[in-house]
């Protein structure tokens, strides 16, 4: 099971050093152009995660490949470039200019962008033609039925899943105002954690393809847990403005995690969650 970061949770260029804890370094979001994002305050702790309203702010895709990916390719782990847009030429024609990483995340569910995108499987479908690089579609559990759209984006050409993001929430302040600018964003953090396990089962079941598993992720048996469900790999988000060093200490939990378990491996996990003695059918 491999680590990687939450798409827009870590800055590796600023924080080399934490990105190369990790077993893969996945970047923030690009569009086609440049986005400022939303307006400040767009960030908000609350009693269960924090809310964030970014508004998929990044240097658009010309500056992105000229500048920021060159340097990214130096740090040493291997990328994922998460590719973002408002309609699947968007996404398709980002992909294509795109060589030399190791996959790419397609955003298909971000929450704080106002502009419909089209479909999810007309999204993937338009990046498999595209290119020939793995294909991770990010899927919202917001969707009411998340496997069924998970079915969809594998039955489009998509290699492997990455489950959740964010979902929408709002905060309000002393003075029962929105917390953030934008009035609500997207909910990270230990609330998320139950929500991600139950997409990770139903989309693993409904397609099995590899998933990264993210969520609440704050320690080696969360993974664990992830792994049970499904998950082939985990990403850590929240918890690294906190835990810089989350990737080593996770890691290293995971290991002790599944001796308490009795397992080997992480993989091994999945088969004490299907056991005659503790099946349980989880409804999607």
């Amino acid at each position: 099971m491999r680590i990687l970061n939450a798409s827009g949770c870590l800055d590796a260029l600023a924080a080399p050093d934490v990105a190369r804890q990790l077993d893969a370094f996945v970047t923030k979001t690009v569009t086609p152009l440049p986005r400022e994002g939303s307006a400040p305050p767009r960030i908000a702790e609350t009693a269960h995660g924090m809310l964030n309203a970014i508004g998929l702010a990044n240097p658009g895709r010309e500056r992105f490949l000229a500048e920021h990916l060159p340097r990214l390719r130096e740090l040493g782990p291997p990328l994922w470039v998460s590719v973002g847009g408002f309609c699947a030429d968007d996404y398709a024609e980002t992909c294509s200019n795109l060589e030399d990483i190791e996959a790419i995340e397609l955003n298909l569910s971000c929450p704080n962008v106002d502009e419909a995108a089209d479909s999810a499987a007309e999204i993937v479908a338009a990046c498999r033609r595209a290119t020939g690089l793995p294909l991770y579609a990010k899927l919202s559990a917001a969707h009411p039925d998340v496997a069924e759209v998970a079915r969809a984006v594998a039955a489009a050409g998509a290699d492997g899943l990455s489950l959740i993001n964010t979902l929408r929430g709002v905060a309000l302040d002393r003075r029962l105002r929105p917390a953030l600018a934008r009035g609500s964003g997207g909910l990270s953090g230990p609330a998320l954690k139950p929500v991600a396990l139950h997409a990770v089962t139903v989309c693993g079941e409904a397609t099995g393809l590899p998933i990264v598993g993210m969520g609440g992720i704050e320690s080696g048996r969360d993974a664990l847990e992830f792994a049970a469900c499904g998950a082939s790999d985990v990403a850590l988000g929240t918890v690294l403005f906190a835990d810089p060093g989350a990737p080593g200490r996770v890691r290293t939990e995971l290991t002790a995690a599944c001796a308490d378990a009795g397992v080997v491996n992480p993989e091994d996990a999945a088969g004490l969650r299907k056991s005659p003695e503790t099946q349980r059918k989880v409804p999607a």
